[in-house]
């Protein structure tokens, strides 16, 4: 039985994984020549002042759809099956199974929030069985992407996500939990009553052990 009210969120990239999903996407990109050296120096920028916490704003995530323009909605569903199978799959970090184990047991929801895409996001989401993928989708009309996002859930549009999501299920995200390792997230772990830092990027650390916020790694398996 679900407790009522209560959730606990999750990110994806470095917390959930111990990998960066973007980096490696973009890197595939590149090597099978879908993404020009401009785009692939764009991306690198980008996701260096991510990693570094020093952007909260989705611009970067808008130039990079903006670039999908005209592709075709299907071939990248195919795609991301390939990438999540040989590239995502075994990258789950050895210690979350215990924390998603341990919500499920106290009748908790279990929510991945991520600034991936649904594409990526739903694949992982099946198979660590989540009640719910809250994720950045693109618009596409007729199987081709418009170049839009349809749904941003980045920085604090991704509070505006678990907000909608919450109000919806009747969950009070005061009650909930947020695990994240990256300063890019600091509105949501503050939105809800419970965050948590898991091997934290340097400004997130420093702010976790300044307000008293657990501190998790999850490199290990948890011991019995």
């Amino acid at each position: 039985m679900t407790q009522s009210g209560r959730a606990a969120f999750f990110d994806l990239d470095r917390t959930l994984i111990s990998v960066s999903s973007g980096h490696l996407w973009f890197r595939r990109e590149r090597a099978e020549g879908r993404l020009s050296w401009y785009g692939a120096i764009e991306a690198a920028v980008w996701g260096t002042m991510y990693t570094a916490g020093l952007t909260r704003s989705g611009r970067g995530l808008q130039r990079a759809v903006r670039n999908l323009q005209g592709e075709s909605e299907t071939e990248m569903i195919a795609r991301s099956r390939e990438f999540y199978a040989n590239e995502i799959a075994h990258c789950v970090a050895p210690g979350a199974h215990a924390v998603l184990q341990r919500h499920r047991e106290a009748g908790e929801k279990i929510v991945l929030l991520t600034s991936s895409t649904n594409y990526l996001a739903e694949l992982i989401g099946r198979d660590l069985q989540f009640d719910e993928v809250l994720a950045m989708r693109l618009e596409a009309q007729d199987d081709r992407f418009t170049g839009r996002i349809e749904q941003l859930c980045f920085g604090p549009a991704k509070v505006q996500v678990a907000e909608a999501w919450a109000l919806q299920q009747g969950v009070d995200l005061e009650q909930c939990w947020f695990y994240s390792d990256s300063y890019t997230d600091l509105a949501m772990l503050e939105r809800v009553g419970k965050p948590v830092a898991v091997h934290p990027d340097r400004r997130l650390l420093k702010t976790a052990q300044r307000r008293g916020w657990p501190i998790q790694d999850w490199t290990q398996p948890a011991r019995a």
